[in-house]
């Protein structure tokens, strides 16, 4: 029996890292981040929507998704964030479905998506693994991948907090160490999701 994860992080908390970890020790993993650039790219009916809603200069000149002046609507206009949901969550939700259906029975389904909390998808998993770290290591990582101090207060602002995080939590990896630490609990928090042990991380 497929078990389902949903593994969720704020920003800079190393969610991805601990999701290639998972897919180490056996897992499949699915990205949203990754099915939400599918399902806009030129050709995908939901680049098409996007243009008649938001207008051509959302589309490059190579014509693909500009990331950047979409967002610079839909940032700070609650309406507008809404009508780019209500375009592409249903495909993102569709496709996500879809690669979990085509996983192996027995597969242990991890479902790497950020804004889970926040997009109201906690239900429905067998286990919510949270990944958090503390905020000051938090942002040395950001600054290390060049995202500048605006940037980061904005995103982080927008995302749920370690609290609201924690309260939807079966399982917490706290990343607040090196490599072999982060892998060590990461063995801990494997054994709980894909053997049903009783595990603390």
């Amino acid at each position: 029996m497929t078990i389902r994860v949903g593994l969720t992080g704020g920003i800079g908390s190393g969610k991805s890292t601990v999701a290639g970890m998972f897919a180490d020790r056996g897992a499949v993993v699915i990205d949203a981040d990754i099915i939400a650039r599918e399902v806009v790219r030129p050709g995908q009916p939901a680049l098409q929507e996007i243009t008649e809603t938001f207008g051509p200069d959302v589309v490059s000149d190579t014509g693909e998704l500009d990331r950047a002046a979409l967002a610079s609507i839909v940032f700070t206009d609650e309406k507008a964030l809404a009508q780019l949901n209500a375009i592409t969550h249903p495909r993102i939700a569709a496709r996500t479905q879809e690669l979990m259906a085509a996983a192996d029975p027995d597969a242990v389904v991890v479902y790497d998506m950020p804004l889970l909390v926040e997009n109201d998808l906690t239900e429905g998993w067998d286990w919510v693994v949270v990944v958090e770290a503390p905020l000051s290591q938090r942002i040395d990582r950001l600054r290390e991948r060049g995202v500048g101090a605006d940037n980061m207060e904005q995103r982080m602002a927008a995302q749920a907090s370690d609290a609201q995080r924690r309260a939807v939590a079966d399982v917490v990896i706290v990343n607040d160490g090196d490599l072999s630490d982060l892998s060590a609990r990461v063995d801990v928090a494997w054994r709980q999701v894909a053997r049903g042990q009783d595990a603390v991380t």
